[in-house]
């Protein structure tokens, strides 16, 4: 059966065949195109692998702990860049995720945690894996489009457009991946705790994030010239997700009065 014990014989493979699928497509996109698909196809599958052989043998969906959603992003992530690569050929895309991946990587092999199979019985709800699936591909295409956020700021005019065409669709894919692990998530509170929405500091923060990026959208459409006003946006919502996701467990005050706080 699959235990963390394995997770580095199928992450260190994956990274280096993220690396190696990188390097091709950087560095000879044309000569290595098809070596560097195969390689991150093959990473992505050997994380896949063991996401599946773990999720059997913990014999529960692995989102509970904050590692485990770590390993969900460092798969998400490398997928939304294949997939960005693949449509519009922004090689620096995937260069990012995998590195951004790497690190989430690292995280869970220095700092490896408890993983039963026990949980809590608000988890124990049909609603709890495709909550926080969507979520967390969500913040993965989100992600994606805060790096492309970047890539103008640091360009500005040197960025092609079609960039902040592919950032809109992302942005906007990702918001509303947002809204409907929000709708999954007030059904899932509805049977574990009695109601769809209460205001707790993890869905305060939820519901401040879908608004920036709400925000970020409605400024694209209504004022396509103020790109400065939306990048701003496009940040400040990237930055309002990562308080989202584990911001509160850097807060003991605001963690201890959640109800979303399962570590």
């Amino acid at each position: 059966m699959m235990s963390w014990s394995n997770f580095g014989l199928f992450a260190l493979p994956a990274v280096l065949a993220w690396i190696g699928g990188t390097v091709c497509m950087v560095w000879a996109p044309r000569r290595g195109k098809r070596a560097g698909d195969l390689l991150y196809i093959g990473g992505l599958l050997a994380l896949a692998v063991f996401i599946g052989g773990f999720w059997l043998n913990l014999e529960r969906p692995p989102f509970r702990t904050m590692g485990e959603t770590r390993l969900w992003y460092a798969f998400f992530l490398p997928l939304c860049g294949f997939l960005v690569y693949k449509r519009y050929r922004y090689a620096f895309v995937p260069a990012f995720t995998t590195l951004l991946a790497t690190v989430f990587i690292a995280m869970n092999l220095f700092k490896p945690e408890i993983h039963d199979k026990t949980l809590m019985p608000a988890l124990q709800s049909v609603w709890f894996s495709p909550h926080v699936v969507i979520y967390i591909f969500a913040y993965a295409l989100l992600g994606v489009a805060f790096l492309l956020a970047c890539y103008r700021l640091l360009r500005r005019q040197a960025a092609a457009a079609e960039t902040l065409a592919v950032e809109d669709n992302l942005t906007r894919i990702g918001w509303i991946c947002l809204g409907i692990g929000m709708f999954f998530g007030a059904i899932w509170a509805k049977q574990a705790w009695g109601h769809f929405w209460t205001w707790d500091p993890k869905e305060t923060w939820a519901a401040a994030t879908f608004l920036c990026y709400g925000l970020y959208l409605h400024l694209r459409i209504a004022f396509p010239k103020a790109e400065s006003w939306a990048q701003t946006a496009q940040i400040a919502g990237f930055l309002l997700l990562q308080m989202c996701w584990y911001g509160l467990n850097l807060f003991p005050a605001l963690g201890q009065s959640s109800l979303h706080i399962y570590n």
